[in-house]
């Protein structure tokens, strides 16, 4: 694992929602808005900016944790722009703020978390779980 990093470090990453990211279960859309389902994906995947520079290639990121406060709905077409801040690097762990707005306008904010471990350590994770 490459230390490139302090806290306080920032990263910015941004969407457009469509049709995909929209608020249903099954077949049923709920709401024409961004899902707080593929907020959290989204979110996710802005953190892991930072593993992708920071993991070398016999390594991988795996999620721990996120928490998501959906503060405001975002429309289909609006641009989403995520602000992710590390807020803790311990050992091979990453704990991320982040807030996610469209516009002036908060939509979200959240924590996220990540650690960086060897590939041959996830597989053997993954195939003591079979």
């Amino acid at each position: 694992m490459k230390n490139l990093f302090s806290v306080g470090n920032t990263k910015f990453w941004s969407k457009t929602v469509t049709e995909n990211d929209i608020a249903s279960f099954t077949d049923d859309k709920v709401h024409p808005v961004y899902s707080t389902f593929a907020l959290g994906r989204d979110a996710e995947w802005a953190c892991r900016q930072f593993v992708l520079e920071m993991k070398e290639a016999h390594e991988e990121g795996i999620g721990t944790f996120l928490t998501i406060q959906h503060l405001s709905p975002a429309l289909v077409g609006q641009k989403v722009e995520f602000e992710v801040t590390i807020c803790e690097l311990k050992g091979n762990a990453i704990h991320c703020n982040f807030t996610a707005r469209v516009g002036n306008r908060v939509i979200a904010t959240g924590t996220q978390g990540q650690k960086i471990l060897t590939k041959e350590k996830i597989n053997s994770i993954f195939q003591s779980l079979q």
